[in-house]
Formats: C-alpha cells, sequence, structure tokens
C-alpha cells in the first residue's frame, strides 16, 4: 500500500506541475510563449536610381493578441535604415511604428515606408536585398526583399 500511495502521490504532483507549467505559458500575458509573433509578406525594393537612397516595402503581420511596435530595421546594404510615415502627402522619420494586435502594418508607396539612406551597393532588378526588422516585443525577423523594376507595385503583381 505504501508503494501505491507513493506513485499515486508522484503522479497528482506530476500533474498539478503539468497544469501550473502550461497556465503560465498560456495566460499571464507577459511569458515568452505570448510574445507577438511577427509575419511579412509581399516585401520589395523597387530599383535603386543611385546609391543615395532606396525605399522598402512590405506587409507585416502580427497573429498573436499582443500589440507591438517596429522599432528599427539593419541591413548589410546601409548603415543608416529609417522608419517613415506620410501624412498629408509628406513623410518624417519617426522612432517607431505600431503593429496592432491580430493586425498589419502596411509599408506601401504613397504610405508608410523603410528608407535605406547611402547605400553600399546598388542592387538590380533580379537581386535580394536582406533586411533585419526588429520589434520593442517580438523577436528579429529576417527577410529577403526582391528587387523590382522601378515602377512595380504589390497591387500590380499580388493581391495579398
Amino acid at each position: 500500500m505504501n508503494t501505491r500511495t507513493t506513485r499515486a502521490l508522484a503522479a497528482a504532483l506530476s500533474l498539478t506541475a503539468a497544469l501550473a507549467i502550461s497556465g503560465c505559458s498560456s495566460d499571464d500575458g507577459g511569458a515568452d510563449g505570448d510574445k507577438p509573433a511577427m509575419t511579412v509578406s509581399g516585401g520589395f525594393m523597387p530599383e535603386p536610381v543611385n546609391d543615395k537612397m532606396a525605399g522598402a516595402f512590405m506587409v507585416i503581420k502580427n497573429g498573436s493578441k499582443t500589440a507591438d511596435k517596429l522599432t528599427g530595421i539593419t541591413s548589410p546594404l546601409s548603415d543608416d535604415l529609417q522608419i517613415h510615415e506620410t501624412k498629408d502627402q509628406k513623410m518624417k522619420q519617426v522612432p517607431s511604428m505600431d503593429v496592432p494586435a491580430n493586425g498589419e502594418l502596411n509599408l506601401e508607396r504613397g504610405g508608410n515606408h523603410v528608407m535605406f539612406m547611402g547605400l553600399k551597393s546598388t542592387p538590380k532588378v533580379g537581386e535580394k536585398v536582406t533586411v533585419e526588422l526588429h520589434f520593442e516585443k517580438a523577436d528579429p525577423v529576417k527577410v529577403e526583399l526582391d528587387v523590382k523594376e522601378r515602377t512595380y507595385t504589390a497591387q500590380n503583381s499580388n493581391a495579398h
């Protein structure tokens, strides 16, 4: 009977520990299990005219119930990448941009976008440019941007 009691107690403790662990990771709001998970689609860069600057566009999707912010971008192509907001047809650099919970941040022509300043080289159509997106809460996301014709827009290729 002592062995049976010990086994029953061990099983009960294991079950209790498993439930406590799963409860912590799913509903405390700040655990790594609840960290926003970002995915990126439609990323492209129109072929730059020169090595002075270039734009980049993409859709960043937040598939979690935790809002986040895009706080920076890095790339081997430039040491100076900026997040630009466009309001009233005027663009200005901003320190971050909101990525809503269960929502998207659209970086698009004529709207909010990323600017590469002082390119180290001038990529050509068909090449790829690697960037890494940095967020306030989510892990960084590496993205390969397709270099497209200067007149390319996401609307005239893939309706996302």
